[in-house]
């Protein structure tokens, strides 16, 4: 089991920078691989971007490509979600994830999930 609670989430203009932080308990962190997902009303869930357990390899959404960058640290066992240029279409709860198996990088690898962090961005 794995446990993950989110942080950071708020309100912000569009054009600011946001970060999220996830701690996870329950497993050996530098085990497995993490990544983030964001959920918003009406719409299906998006898979954000993941690293690798060592965080040298990564995949982000084309939708945040550029502006989002995930990073972990395994000594304090979080990852986070930096966001910059926010715009509108980003507001959504965000979800951090962790996937047991596989490394990461696609949407399938991912087992547990946080209860999610609202970010709101207004235009």
């Amino acid at each position: 089991q794995v446990q993950l609670v989110e942080s950071g989430g708020g309100l912000v203009q569009a054009g600011g920078s946001l970060r999220l932080s996830c701690a996870a308990s329950g497993r050996t962190f530098s085990s497995y691989a993490m990544g983030w997902f964001r959920q918003a009303p009406g719409k299906e869930r998006e898979f954000v971007g993941g690293l690798n357990w060592s965080g040298d390899s990564r995949f982000y959404a084309d939708s945040v490509k550029g502006r989002f960058t995930i990073s972990r640290d395994n000594a304090k066992n979080t990852v986070d979600l930096q966001m910059h240029s926010l715009k509108p279409d980003d507001t959504a709860v965000y979800y951090c994830a962790a996937a047991l198996h596989g490394d990461g990088l696609g949407s399938s690898d991912y087992d547990y999930w946080g209860q999610g962090t609202q970010v709101t961005v207004s235009s």
